[in-house]
């Protein structure tokens, strides 16, 4: 059995973790950013807190997705959880919303470790029986 050379290389550089977490921040930007009409309408809160606030977190959610690349942004994608629930302090609902993306969050970011863990396991396993066979 013959295998391109390079083959598995652009598989071994995917990462489960940044893909499903970039997710849930990229669909949290969207329920906050909507959130914000309903800050307005239905809780009565100033645009000029409402605005900033829930756009700049929608915003924050975007930025933080596409740095995914590297570690430290994880830790930024745990602060955007945070300020998701704390939007509840403003519209309750948001305690329930921002808890469901939470929830979500942590889910993606502890599956995906537990895959790219698995993964390496798995490419070191398939190296180690190449280097043997050659």
């Amino acid at each position: 059995m013959t295998e391109a050379v390079g083959t598995g290389d652009a598989e071994r550089g995917r990462s489960p973790r940044r893909a499903m977490c970039a997710a849930v921040l990229s669909l949290e930007a969207i329920a906050i950013a909507l959130s914000t009409p309903v800050m307005i309408a239905i809780s009565d809160i100033r645009p000029a807190l409402a605005l900033p606030l829930g756009l700049g977190l929608a915003l924050l959610c975007v930025l933080v997705a596409g740095m995914l690349r590297r570690e430290p942004a994880y830790l930024l994608g745990h602060a955007v959880q945070v300020g998701a629930v704390a939007l509840g302090l403003l519209a309750p609902l948001m305690f329930v919303v921002g808890g469901l993306f939470a929830l979500l969050w942590a889910t993606a970011y502890g599956l995906g470790r537990k895959i790219e863990n698995e993964r390496a396991a798995a490419f070191a396993d398939y190296d180690r029986r190449r280097e043997s066979d050659a």
